[in-house]
Order: C-alpha cells, then structure tokens, then sequence
C-alpha cells in the first residue's frame, strides 16, 4: 500500500503544478494536519485515494470551510486495506484556541480511546500533528511534543508514527526519518510517499 503523507505546507508541486498522474499508485493520503482545506478538497477531487485527516494547531478554519470529500480520523481508528490508523491532531497548549492541549488533555483523549484500542487489538499507524516529547520536537513549548505518544509507542508497538508541526525548514535538527524502538517516525511536512509494505520514503521537493 503506497500513502502519501503530507502536513504543514501546501506543495506546490502538488497544487500549483498539478498533474492528475502525480498520484498515480497512491492508495490512501494522510493529512498530518496545518493544511489549507481546501488543498485537502482540491486533491480529493483527484483521486479515488481515502484522504484522511487530524486537526493542527492553526485549523481553526475548518469548522467553516471542512474540507471536501475527506475523512477525520480525530480520536478515532480507522481501518484501510486491514491497517488500523490512530488519529490524536493538535498540539501543546500555549495559547487560547481550539486543537491545543495539555499533557494531562491529551492523555486524557487517549484513555477514552480504551475501547477502541481493544476492540482493534492496537493500531498500525499512529498519526498526530505534534511530535513525541524529545523525539523530533522542538524545546519551545509550542512545538514540544507529547509523552503519551511515546506511551502508546513503547505499548502498541505500531509499524508508523507520522506527525507534522515541527516544519523542515526551521533547521537540520528535525528530521524527515527516525527510528523509536520498533516503530519508523515520519515528519510529513510538505509531502512524504511512503510504501507501507516495504519502507523506502521518497519526499517531494
């Protein structure tokens, strides 16, 4: 299964320069969120691909403008091709606004997701927009990420983490690939194709 991941910022070799071809092979897209809604809904008139989502921290916009033939998967495990996908968006609470949270918040939305995680039997790729605290994420409160995503990496042990937030281009400390124990972390920024079934990331320029 082919994903193309994508968050943070609109490709323009996507959007400005689009040919129907350049999602070709793509079986599911995935929004790690901060995206223009509707570069959500423009791609999805393109494509038979699912286009799933979570919310990031400067999304606000959506409650006004959802993007368009597109999946949230906030909160929830949704489940493609036999792959379970966790969706948690937002980021570290530093400010008054919607998608922000706290330690305790966020570890509070995933102990409601006990169900479901049973139900499932874990999840394959956990998608979120904040990265996990002190891997891949900033010192600044905005973009620190969350302890309890490493928690439910060290427990569940999925094949993927894929987040945004911490941009590519804020400096060579971020990195597009890593490891964390049995899992390959993924920074989405801009877009990122990943081959599910046997990983080689191949990123946009």
């Amino acid at each position: 299964m082919k994903i193309l991941a994508i968050a943070d910022e609109e490709s323009a070799y996507l959007w400005d320069y689009f040919e129907k071809s350049k999602l070709a092979g793509i079986d599911l897209i995935i929004s790690c969120g901060d995206l223009d809604p509707r570069y959500l809904s423009f791609l999805a008139t393109f494509t038979s691909a699912p286009i799933l989502y979570v919310h990031g921290n400067h999304d606000e916009k959506y409650r006004q403008i959802p993007p368009d033939g597109c999946i949230c998967i906030d909160d929830k495990i949704y489940v493609h091709q036999g792959v379970r996908i966790l969706g948690l968006g937002g980021s570290m609470r530093y400010r008054p606004g919607e998608y922000q949270y706290t330690e305790w918040q966020m570890k509070n939305r995933v102990r409601k997701l006990w169900l479901q995680l049973l139900r499932h039997g874990g999840f394959d790729i956990l998608v979120t927009h904040a990265p996990a605290y002190q891997l891949n994420d900033g010192m600044d409160l905005p973009h620190q990420g969350f302890q309890v995503f490493r928690t439910l990496l060290e427990k569940y042990k999925p094949k993927y983490f894929l987040h945004g937030h911490v941009h590519m281009s804020y400096g060579r400390r971020h990195k597009r690939y890593d490891v964390y124990q049995e899992t390959q972390v993924i920074n989405a920024f801009e877009r990122c194709e990943i081959d599910y079934d046997n990983f080689s990331g191949d990123i946009g320029g």
